[in-house]
């Protein structure tokens, strides 16, 4: 007996790649529903090589749902994940509403896999933000073996993190440019075709954007609350993929050929090393793959234990959907949910 599945934000960037994901990595699901906004009502989506219909989530009932994939925004979650995991229906969330909460484990499986036992305070299981995500992955092994005591990060983050309308508005502007129309823009605060952008979400009060704040609590809750973390995001006009380029200083000695082999053996890692032109991985090439790739590993001269990297993740993957499916498929190794179906 398998798993009755639903996906909230079926028609979206995320929702899509988890319908897809769900389909390549054989998830024992019976019955996959894709759930969407009432505007959205009689959309097809694709499930492997079954074409499902949208349902509208303000009629559905979740009490013969196994799991919820929620990638619908903060708004809709914060009404209905709740309202979700009382049905007795696990919610695996991927807006930043619950990230924080207290009494949601915040989980990524190759990092903290223990923490998410206590999911049954409110049933629902909070997916981190996208840099996070891969940023954790990599720095998990590192902190393992060497302490981590300080982190600087900048990141260079794929417009599709700002959803579809992010990715229309990239692909809008460069035709325009190249065929010298005017350059409009609605999602971006300024031009992103060509351009950099120094803001990612909502200026906060010391100077920080929100999606900055959420890198630094939420490596902390994840990893280690001891863990300073300062972090400058950045948009680019990249369509899928993020990048980082971190700085790390650890609380024992560490050579780049040390981290480089702890990277080799950790999970959810690929290391691509070489010190030669093209040796390293570009948001290109990992676009559409599930790992989280580490390159340019050398030590940082300028503070004590000191060492730079770079790393690589398709954020529509990793960042979110792929993320969400494995927590799914962590309550199922470590037997802490069973087909309700099957159950009664």
């Amino acid at each position: 007996m398998g798993y009755k599945v639903a996906v909230v934000g079926a028609t979206g960037n995320v929702g899509r790649e988890m319908l897809d994901i769900l389909a390549e990595r054989k998830f024992p699901a019976d019955e996959v529903v894709a759930l969407a906004s009432s505007r959205s009502i009689g959309t097809e989506v694709s499930y492997g090589d079954k074409i499902l219909t949208c349902k509208v989530l303000d009629n559905y009932d979740f009490s013969g749902t196994d799991i919820c994939l929620m990638s619908a925004g903060g708004d809709v979650s914060k009404v209905w994940s709740p309202k979700i995991g009382a049905q007795g229906c696990v919610v695996i969330d991927n807006s930043s509403v619950w990230r924080m909460d207290q009494e949601v484990p915040l989980i990524v499986p190759e990092v903290n896999p223990g923490a998410i036992d206590g999911f049954r305070k409110k049933n629902i299981i909070a997916n981190p933000n996208c840099s996070t995500a891969q940023l954790v992955v990599a720095l998990k092994p590192l902190h393992d073996a060497f302490g981590i005591k300080r982190v600087v990060v900048s990141t260079y983050q794929s417009v599709s993190g700002a959803g579809k309308e992010g990715m229309d508005e990239l692909f809008a502007q460069t035709r325009a440019v190249f065929v010298s129309d005017s350059v409009e823009g609605k999602k971006f605060p300024k031009r992103i075709a060509f351009n950099l952008i120094p803001q990612i979400d909502v200026f906060m009060e010391d100077g920080f954007t929100k999606e900055e704040w959420k890198m630094m609590v939420e490596t902390k809750k994840i990893l280690d609350p001891k863990i300073r973390l300062t972090a400058t995001c950045v948009r680019v006009p990249v369509f899928i993929s993020h990048s980082e380029s971190v700085n790390v200083e650890f609380e024992k000695p560490v050579t780049a050929d040390e981290a480089r082999e702890i990277l080799r053996e950790a999970p959810g890692v690929l290391v691509i090393d070489k010190h030669e032109p093209g040796g390293y991985i570009t948001p290109h090439e990992a676009a559409g793959e599930d790992a989280t790739y580490i390159s340019r590993i050398r030590e940082d001269a300028t503070v004590e234990n000191g060492l730079a990297f770079w790393c690589v993740s398709d954020n529509l993957r990793k960042g979110a959907a792929l993320n969400a499916i494995q927590i799914a498929e962590l309550l199922i190794s470590r037997k802490l949910i069973a087909p309700r179906k099957a159950a009664a």
